[in-house]
C-alpha cells in the first residue's frame, strides 16, 4: 500500500517529511522587489550568477562620493537553517543594505540552493561557485560594471549569519591559505554561528545532507586543519548570549585560537539578546553596535 501524505516520517526544527516524500517547511520565505534608498542612496540590482545550477545574488552600491576611490567588497551569505529564507527577502535586503551604509561597501548578496529542492552540499558550492563569479572581476573586464567599477580587490570579506556563518567558514577554508588568484580575502565575519553540537541541529543537518561524515563531517564540526587553512588575517564573530547556539560558537572559538592558523580573531557579544536578534528588532541599540562594530571590521587599516 503507497504511503498517504499524513503519515509523518520524520520532524525537524525546521521541517517534518512524510513517508510519501513530502517536505513541509515551517517557515516561508517572502521575497521582495530589489529598491533604491533615497535617503542613504544605497542601490541594488538581481543579477544571474548561473542559470543551471540556478544561482543568483542581489548587488549593492552604497552612494558613491568619489568615483576615483575603490570600495571594499562584502560576499554575503544568508542564514536560515541550509532551507529557508532569500537574499531577496525583507530581512536580508534591509540588513545588507545597513551594512553596505555604515561600511560603505559594495556588497554581493547570495542565492544558493535550499533542501529540500537541492540538498547539501548544494549551498556550500553555489556560494563557492558564485565567490568564483565575484574573482572573475578581478581584471576589471567581468560582466558586472558595478565590480569592474568600484570594487577593491585587495579588500575581501566574507561574512554570513547562522547556516550563512558556516558556509563562509567553508570557504573560507576552500580559499585558504594560498589564496584566490587577482583578489585578497581580508577577512571574515561570523554572526551567531552554527557549528553542529546540538543533537536535534546535527540530525537536521545530516538528514538534509544525504551524502555525510556523519557527526564529524569536516563542514559540520571543523578539524584543526582545515581551521589552519583559514585563507585570510583577521576574523570577527559574534555572540548572543541567550542564542541556543553560544556554547557550540564558543567551542569554534576556542579550537580556532589551539589552531595553528596565525591570524587575529575579536569577538562582540551581546548579553541578554537571542539568535539573529539584529535581523528580527534591526532598530535596537544592539543591532545598531552590531552594524557599527562590522563596518568598522572591514574599515581598519
Amino acid at each position: 500500500m503507497e504511503p498517504t501524505s499524513n503519515e509523518i516520517d520524520r520532524e525537524f526544527r525546521f521541517f517534518r517529511t512524510y513517508k510519501n516524500g513530502h517536505v513541509e517547511k515551517f517557515y516561508s520565505t517572502h521575497k521582495i522587489p530589489l529598491s533604491n534608498n533615497p535617503v542613504t542612496g544605497v542601490q541594488s540590482k538581481d543579477i544571474i550568477i548561473s542559470p543551471e545550477p540556478a544561482i543568483s545574488a542581489r548587488i549593492f552600491l552604497p552612494k558613491i562620493h568619489d568615483p576615483t576611490r575603490k570600495l571594499p567588497v562584502l560576499f554575503y551569505i544568508h542564514g536560515g537553517g541550509f532551507c529557508f529564507e532569500s537574499a531577496f527577502s525583507p530581512l536580508y535586503h534591509n540588513h545588507v543594505a545597513s551594512l553596505v551604509t555604515e561600511a560603505r561597501v559594495v556588497a554581493v548578496s547570495v542565492e544558493y540552493g535550499l533542501y529540500p529542492d537541492r540538498p547539501i552540499p548544494a549551498c556550500y558550492e553555489d556560494s563557492w561557485a558564485a565567490l568564483k563569479w565575484v574573482v572573475s572581476h578581478s581584471a576589471r573586464n567581468g560582466p558586472e560594471p558595478w565590480l569592474n567599477e568600484y570594487a577593491d580587490f585587495d579588500r575581501v570579506f566574507i561574512s554570513g549569519d547562522s547556516a550563512g556563518a558556516n558556509i563562509s567558514h567553508n570557504l573560507a577554508v576552500r580559499v585558504g591559505p594560498d589564496g584566490l588568484s587577482g583578489v585578497k580575502v581580508k577577512g571574515i565575519v561570523l554572526v551567531h554561528p552554527f557549528f553542529g553540537g546540538l543533537e536535534e541541529d546535527d540530525e537536521m543537518w545530516l538528514y538534509m545532507c544525504p551524502e555525510n561524515g556523519g557527526l564529524q563531517d569536516r563542514r559540520l564540526k571543523p578539524p584543526a586543519e582545515d581551521l589552519a587553512r583559514i585563507g585570510c588575517g583577521r576574523m570577527l564573530i559574534f555572540f548572543a548570549a541567550e542564542d541556543h547556539l553560544r556554547e557550540v560558537g564558543q567551542r569554534y572559538y576556542d579550537e580556532l585560537a589551539k589552531s595553528e592558523w596565525g591570524g587575529s580573531v575579536e569577538v562582540v557579544e551581546h548579553q541578554g539578546e537571542n539568535h539573529v536578534f539584529h535581523l528580527m528588532k534591526p532598530d535596537c541599540e544592539k543591532a545598531t553596535n552590531l552594524i557599527q562594530k562590522f563596518g568598522s571590521f572591514i574599515n581598519q587599516n
